[in-house]
């Protein structure tokens, strides 16, 4: 197994290990979050019930109210009764209608006659008793509150008694409006965090809120959204108070809730963007690290193959003044002025290469004319003529053909030292693309994307830097790409160098 597959295992086992902790972390956030769920709902449910019960105590509170009031109807309507006696002509004993007129000392009353004028009245305020127009404003009042009570005297002469709650009535009607207003608000207020809306039976007009939005309450179409979403996670509480009819309290999960069933999922979004940085800042000062590693290891190459290269020039001189055989000089000389190539290809890695428009049939036709004769003598490469005569590209000639030789020596070996390598050029628009073909057994589908990573190779023996130095030297350099364009196992694989024309 080489470098790159342990390193992907490595992360692939990390990966899992990852997800592992944050699989359980969200279970046991979320298993705490429901446990807070549940008793916020148990909370809930018995202050719902502690709203229904007070609103039931409120309605009988009212129901004691109405039955006092009825209570006064009924004396008024004696005290009445006591007036027709005192007024007729029977003499029998008139001390109980008396105690009846006289006891009434709560109860204000006006007595009229037919048209409507006053005749007598009892418990108002001395400046209405004297006052005849705010007599008449008392009478329009007290007939607004309550029917009045007709008093048949003789024949079909008629007095009409006019009436209106005592003290005590309208302090207690004052004691209930304010009970019920502080039913409403300490029902709302009680919810503490939860959001609760307090509506009429239309559920349109709201009668209290609580923790929520101004926005929301102000747009109808909002509060009708936010209604109906409330109505949906709980059922309304239907409250029905005394002169007020239905009333719907509706009401939701409160926020630290909400905020704490996403809590880990931003948690861990904010750790996973830290970790992100984290790793393309670690990436990029081990990228760093490694160009400087390629250029002192390249450059320490160059030098170290200085001297030899000076040493076997020398050499070459003396034997050819020896008269040795000139054939074998000029392979030696060849040679040699490929190893000077090979150094002014080390030199160059790590600075600005110069670029010149070179050719690229030339550029490609020298690389193999130059490895033709080292190659094995069944591999065969076709040099396919371009598209375009004199087709020029930006290129270093040097680190150039450090590409295509990499290329098509790892051609040779998909090969196993036999098959035929087919190499072309040709222009596209403003670009020029190279092909490099081989029929080899080709690259399996899921390592396409990382024959370029440093460490991969196929080869027992091997530092897998050859196609990894080429992107570097295409991309860095050239300021061109190289992918595989096409591979198929078995039938081979075509690598294209995309650089600008």
């Amino acid at each position: 197994m080489n470098l790159y597959s342990r390193k992907q295992r490595w992360k692939l086992v990390l990966a899992l290990a990852a997800l592992a902790i944050v699989g359980a972390s969200l279970w046991y956030s979320n298993r705490i979050v429901n446990k807070v769920r549940q008793e916020e709902r148990r909370k809930v449910e018995l202050w719902a019930e502690a709203v229904r019960n007070r609103a039931q105590l409120v309605n009988y509170t009212d129901s004691l109210f109405h039955r006092l009031r009825e209570e006064e109807r009924k004396r008024v309507e004696l005290w009445a009764d006591a007036q027709v006696h005192l007024a007729s002509d029977d003499v029998n004993d008139l001390s109980f209608y008396l105690k009846v007129v006289s006891d009434n000392t709560t109860i204000p009353v006006i007595i009229t006659d037919e048209k409507g004028r006053p005749t007598a009245s009892r418990n108002l305020d001395p400046h209405i008793e004297r006052d005849p127009d705010s007599l008449l404003a008392a009478v329009g009042r007290m007939d607004a509150a309550h029917e009045p009570i007709p008093i048949v005297l003789f024949g079909d002469h008629k007095q009409y008694l006019h009436y209106t709650d005592s003290r005590i009535v309208t302090e207690l009607q004052q004691v209930m409006d304010n009970i019920i207003r502080s039913f409403i608000s300490e029902t709302v207020m009680n919810t503490a965090a939860v959001p609760v809306i307090y509506t009429d039976s239309t559920h349109t007009r709201v009668i209290e809120h609580s923790n929520i939005e101004m926005e929301t309450i102000a747009d109808s179409a909002a509060l009708q959204a936010r209604i109906a979403l409330m109505a949906q996670a709980n059922p309304p509480i239907e409250v029905s108070l005394a002169g007020r009819g239905r009333n719907y309290i509706f009401y939701e999960e409160s926020r630290v809730i909400t905020q704490l069933r996403y809590f880990p999922y931003v948690q861990f979004g904010i750790i996973g963007l830290f970790l992100l940085v984290s790793y393309a800042l670690f990436s990029l000062f081990r990228n760093a690290e490694q160009n400087q590693v390629w250029v002192g290891m390249a450059k320490e190459t160059a030098h170290q193959l200085g001297t030899p290269l000076s040493s076997l020039m020398a050499w070459m001189e003396l034997l050819k003044e020896n008269g040795a055989d000139g054939a074998a000089v000029e392979e030696m000389r060849k040679d040699v002025e490929r190893l000077e190539v090979i150094t002014e290809r080390f030199s160059k890695i790590g600075s600005n290469p110069e670029l010149t428009p070179t050719p690229v049939h030339t550029a490609i036709r020298d690389t193999v004319q130059y490895l033709k004769p080292r190659l094995p003598g069944r591999v065969e490469i076709e040099v396919a003529p371009p598209n375009e005569a004199g087709l020029k590209v930006p290129l270093n000639r040097a680190l150039f053909s450090w590409v295509l030789e990499n290329l098509i020596r790892n051609a040779v070996d998909a090969m196993e030292g036999q098959g035929h390598i087919r190499i072309s050029g040709e222009r596209s628009g403003n670009e020029v693309h190279v092909d490099v073909s081989d029929t080899g057994k080709g690259i399996p589908a899921g390592k396409l994307k990382t024959v370029f990573r440093p460490g991969y190779t196929t080869k027992k023996r091997g530092w897998g830097l050859g196609l990894s130095l080429t992107k570097r030297i295409i991309e860095q350099y050239h300021q061109g790409k190289i992918y595989v364009k096409h591979s198929a196992p078995g039938k081979g694989t075509t690598f294209r160098i995309t650089l600008k024309a």
